[in-house]
């Protein structure tokens, strides 16, 4: 029964504020997460920011167009620095995501932690060796390049 970790880190040519406000905002979700995964937030309206207790439902479809719901709970906010979010409800047996944001000269650097453990024992660390781990690769792949897109690029 294996137990993973996954860090990114990213650095943003603006704000600490312009960063904060983006990524505290449950809106943006789906921006920054692919089309493909099929995400769509069920939780109906949501705050305009995030705040600890917030329970958020989703509606993913991570492997083969097969959709799952998702629910994740903010653990933790301390304002334009960090928030954990939890899962709930779930793929995964753990889930644990620290979603981090520091001042750097010309920016900010975004930081992220996904502390995680695969469902099914010995079959979950075999699956997280095909595929789990190319598929978080591939979704923090993609929020870069979204994230590069509003923000520009770091020179």
């Amino acid at each position: 029964m294996g137990f993973y970790q996954f860090k990114r880190s990213q650095k943003i040519p603006a704000s600490i504020d312009e960063v904060w406000d983006f990524i505290s905002s449950p809106a943006n979700l789906q921006e920054i997460t692919p089309d493909h995964m099929g995400f769509e937030i069920t939780s109906g309206e949501l705050p305009e920011k995030m705040y600890p207790g917030m329970i958020i439902s989703y509606i993913v479809k991570p492997l083969m167009g097969i959709p799952m719901t998702w629910v994740t709970e903010i653990t933790q906010v301390n304002d334009k620095s960090y928030f954990i979010d939890e899962q709930r409800v779930g793929p995964y047996k753990i889930w644990h995501h620290q979603h981090f944001i520091e001042p750097i000269e010309g920016g900010v650097l975004m930081s992220d932690i996904v502390s995680y453990q695969p469902p099914l024992g010995v079959l979950g660390s075999i699956m997280n060796s095909l595929v789990i781990r190319k598929k978080l690769e591939e979704i923090f792949d993609y929020r870069v390049e979204a994230v590069n897109k509003r923000f520009g690029t770091f020179k």
